[in-house]
């Protein structure tokens, strides 16, 4: 997952670059900064230990990096989206950026699940 946040990233910074001027300060660097928040809470998340005898409190660090990750994710193709309704980006663009978003909601959500049931704490 963290691999597609980067691909995601990537795509925002290059897709954001040739944005009308008029944009950098709404929704290009809003979009680019949330990008880069969705790579470093899954960052932050991997580095949380919760294998044999890791504490609780490990694991509930490491789940509210992993939500915090998604919930920017879906913000940010909402702000995406926003961005394509007054063309400071392309129909295309956006769709890439909304195919990116829930490829890495996806793959967070089932590292959620897996955290959860080695841990085996319920849904």
């Amino acid at each position: 997952m963290v691999t597609k946040a980067k691909e995601l990233c990537r795509y925002v910074v290059t897709a954001t670059n040739k944005s009308p001027r008029r944009f950098r300060f709404t929704f290009v660097s809003r979009m680019q900064n949330m990008a880069l928040d969705i790579v470093e809470s899954l960052f932050l998340a991997n580095e949380v230990y919760t294998g044999k005898g890791a504490r609780a409190e490990a694991l509930e660090r490491r789940l509210d990096y992993q939500h915090r990750a998604m919930t920017t994710a879906k913000l940010l193709a909402y702000v995406a989206l926003l961005a394509k309704e007054q063309m400071c980006i392309t129909a295309k663009q956006y769709e890439m950026i909304a195919e990116l978003t829930t490829s890495c909601r996806k793959m967070t959500g089932a590292w959620v699940n897996s955290d959860r049931k080695r841990a085996g704490v319920p849904h």
